[in-house]
Parts: structure tokens; C-alpha cells; sequence
């Protein structure tokens, strides 16, 4: 329902009362300016072609009002092409749901827990695959029953309460060990994730994180689990009542970020963004990035977790998801879906140029600039992400040049700022910066 102008929305995202320390959120719902249901549903054609372009303007200008963005969000992160209808978009939410389904009763045929509405906090698996009899785990897996016979300890490790024969032993895979070592940790931040709100207090919810990502852990090969990724999946879940639309929509938004948790024995691949944010800095900043080396931050290790989790911890819970919605907008490709779902056929448009000009129209802020620049012939382009934390530090130059002495205060001096930014005015900032790296660059 349309709240009026100036409308907060933390009544949405309800505070545990106890919780008094968290930031309020400074987003508020703007008549005129924040997408309501109104114009959300006046911007499809009957038969359900999307007006992105207008969208994505006034996301631009307001954000998304709370009611509807879930649904927004799944055209941002390219779960459906706005030029589909929605006969085209019900055909493809269905066969999703049966795909996620299959992915999670293949992850449950392996560990019973899944879809239990329970999860766990503690190790069941050895690096050999042997079961750990944990008594936090029997306690987890068994609730109100402490199993004693060895049958029944191998049924609490494998998640049920049916016990199984006794004799019964399968060797799993090396992929299956590795799952089954991530689920407690998968676990363990599953109960540190948004606890200061009220949607949390409820265990189905802390399990239907469980699962969503204990079911992508899985589908996910080669980055698996990492933490950070419920900080990320989270939202999705409290925006969209499904759980296999919440997976699919976290899954588009891990297609962007995936390289960040993609981990070799030497390396961390934030690494990538972590080089990018120091030469931006160093073009646009150079004083500030000189101070930076010299204080021993040149690889810009203190930006990790504004880039790993998408200043999650900087703003308040509203304020991030503000942030996020207005970087996808300002970020927003038309191709986006096809290039997740068919990527040849994307390369094949990419080559061609007919249609590119019109396309210009569809695109976000951000995006026409990289077009502008030649972005897309040459590399990839930096996402925007990289320009915000660049434009957190340009504000914070003059505290930074004269106050930090070593990386304790540099960390300091950013922790300082949590719930004092400004979704908007970061993103301003972030495109001003954009624009004015990319002539530099073009200049050298």
C-alpha cells in the first residue's frame, strides 16, 4: 500500500526491541519520486512487455517502494527479460521452482536436515568423511531424543529421525564431503545474519536460509559456500515468499559477485576489485593513495568487506537494500538475461550492431557510460561497487590524510562512518567518480 510522502520504511524491517543500537534508515518512501505499485504496474504493456527504461529512471530518482521489491528485483538482477510476456515469465518461475526442487530433495537424499526446518551449527563430517558424533549435533539433528546405539547416531548424522539399517555404509564422493564440511558454517552464519531483526526470531526463517544456501553450496561447483553469502542472500528471502524464487534470485546476484568468493591456494579473487579500487584511487586521489602505501595499505585490504558483502555492514538493513537496488539500476544491461541464459547468443548480438543504438535507451545511468567509453569492446567494466568504496574514501581523504597514523586508524576512521552514509549521494558520488576516472584514463 502507498504510505504517503516522506513515508519511513522500518516498519517494514522491523527492530527486535532490544536491539537499540541499530542505525535508523534515512531511506524514505517519496510520492512522485520511489516506484510504487502504481507505476510498477502501469509500466507493463497488456501483455506483459516491461517499459524498463522508465523504470529505471525513477528507481534512479527514489528507489523501489517496499511491496514490491521482490518482484523489481528479479528484473534488475536478470531472472526475466523485460521484453517477455507474462504468459513467457509464468512459464519460466515454474520450471525454476521444479529445478530448485530437484537440486534440494538431491541435496536432502544426502543429508535428511534439508527441508526440515532445521539446520545445524556443528561439524557431522571429518575431512575423511567420517561421521563426528557431536553431542551439539545429535542435539541438532534429534530434538528432544539423545540416540546411545551406534544406529542411531549415524541416523542423527545423516539428518533424520528414521533409523536406517545399521549396517549400511556408502563411500561419498569428494564433492559430497566438501558439501557436508561447509553445512555447519553454512549454519553458524546462518544465526548471525540479520539478528537484530524481527523476521529472524522465527526458526523456519534461520532454516530457509539454511537451505537456500546449503542447496547453492552444492549447485554452485566451484565456489561452493563462503561467508559473506548470507549476508547477500538474506534479503532475498525476506522479499520473496517462494524459497526457489528467492534461490533464483540469489543465484542471479551470485553470477555478479561469484568471482569476489572465487578462492585459489593463492590468491582470493576481491583481490581483482581490491587492485582496481587502488588504481582508481591512485588516479583520482593520488596524495591519499601515496599515504595508503606508505602506511602499508597499498593492496587495500580494508575495503574487503564493503565489496565482499556490498556495504551491508555500512548502512542500516533499509538503507543497503537502497543501495543495492540504485547500483543495479545505474548498472542495468537489457541483456542481461540472455547473456545468463544463453551467453552465445548474446556474444553473437554483442558482435552486431544493429539494435545497439535503441538499446542505449534501456540501460542504466552507469552502463551507457561504459557504452560511451567503448567499455564493452575493450575488458569488461568495473562495477560500480568498486567506485562507491573509491568515493567513501575521496570523502573520508582529509580525515585519513591528517588522522591515520597506521591501517588501525585507516580501519577505524571506516568503521566510523556506519549508518552516516547516504545511499544516494554514495551513488552521485560513485558515477561523478566514474566519469571522471574514465577521462583521466582516456587522457594518459
Amino acid at each position: 500500500m502507498w504510505r504517503g510522502p516522506g513515508a519511513p520504511v522500518d516498519s517494514y524491517y522491523k527492530v527486535r526491541p532490544e536491539c537499540n543500537d541499530v542505525p535508523k534508515t534515512k531511506f524514505r518512501i517519496k510520492a512522485g519520486k520511489t516506484l510504487s505499485s502504481r507505476k510498477w504496474q502501469a509500466a507493463f504493456s497488456p501483455e506483459g512487455h516491461l517499459d524498463i527504461g522508465k523504470t529505471l529512471g525513477r528507481i534512479q530518482r527514489g528507489g523501489i517502494h517496499p511491496s514490491i521489491r521482490g518482484e523489481v528485483w528479479e528484473f534488475l538482477l536478470g531472472c526475466y527479460d523485460p521484453k517477455s510476456t507474462f504468459d513467457e515469465r509464468d512459464e519460466i518461475r515454474q520450471q525454476r521452482r521444479v529445478q530448485y526442487a530437484v537440486l534440494k530433495e538431491e541435496c536432502r537424499i544426502m543429508f535428511p536436515l534439508i527441508g526440515s526446518g532445521k539446520f545445524i551449527t556443528a561439524p557431522v563430517i571429518t575431512e575423511d568423511g567420517e561421521p563426528i558424533y557431536d553431542p551439539l549435533v545429535l542435539q541438532e539433528t534429534n530434538v528432544g531424543k539423545v540416540p546411545t546405539s551406534s544406529a542411531e547416531k549415524m541416523d542423527a548424522f545423516n539428518g533424520s529421525e528414521t533409523v536406517k539399517e545399521p549396517n549400511t555404509h556408502c563411500t561419498m564422493s569428494k564433492k559430497e564431503i566438501q558439501w557436508k564440511l561447509t553445512l555447519h558454517q553454512i549454519g553458524l552464519d546462518v544465526v548471525r545474519t540479520d539478528r537484530t531483526l524481527v523476521f529472524y526470531e522465527k526458526q523456519e526463517n534461520l532454516s530457509k536460509l539454511w537451505d537456500i544456501l546449503s542447496v547453492y553450496a552444492w549447485f554452485d561447483k566451484d565456489v561452493g559456500y563462503c561467508q559473506g553469502m548470507s549476508d547477500l542472500c538474506s534479503p532475498m528471502i525476506m522479499l520473496l515468499e517462494e524459497e526457489a524464487d528467492a534461490f533464483w534470485c540469489f543465484e542471479r546476484l551470485m553470477r555478479r559477485l561469484r568471482g569476489n568468493f572465487r578462492c585459489t591456494e593463492r590468491s582470493v579473487g576481491v583481490e581483482t576489485q581490491l587492485s582496481n579500487l587502488a588504481s582508481i584511487t591512485q588516479v583520482i586521489d593520488p596524495k591519499l593513495h601515496q599515504h595508503l602505501e606508505t602506511l602499508g595499505g597499498g593492496d587495500y585490504l580494508f575495503a574487503f568487506r564493503m565489496l565482499m558483502v556490498l556495504f551491508r555492514r555500512e548502512f542500516s538493513f533499509g538503507d543497503s537494500l537502497y543501495l543495492w537496488e540504485m547500483m543495479w539500476a545505474l548498472e542495468y544491461d537489457p541483456d542481461l538475461f540472455i547473456t545468463y541464459e544463453d551467453p552465445e547468443l548474446a556474444g553473437e548480438k554483442l558482435d552486431g550492431s544493429k539494435g545497439k543504438e535503441k538499446s542505449i535507451r534501456q540501460c542504466g545511468k552507469y552502463e551507457r557510460e561504459n557504452m560511451k567509453s567503448g567499455g564493452k569492446s575493450a575488458e569488461a567494466p568495473l562495477p560500480i561497487s568498486v567506485f562507491l568504496v573509491a568515493s567513501v574514501l575521496k570523502d573520508k581523504s582529509t580525515k585519513l590524510l591528517t588522522e591515520a597514523r597506521g591501517l588501525d586508524d585507516v580501519v577505524k576512521i571506516l568503521n566510523d562512518i556506519t549508518g552516516d552514509l547516504d545511499a544516494k549521494k554514495a551513488c552521485v558520488g560513485a558515477l561523478k567518480l566514474h566519469k571522471k576516472y574514465l577521462k583521466k584514463a582516456k587522457n594518459t
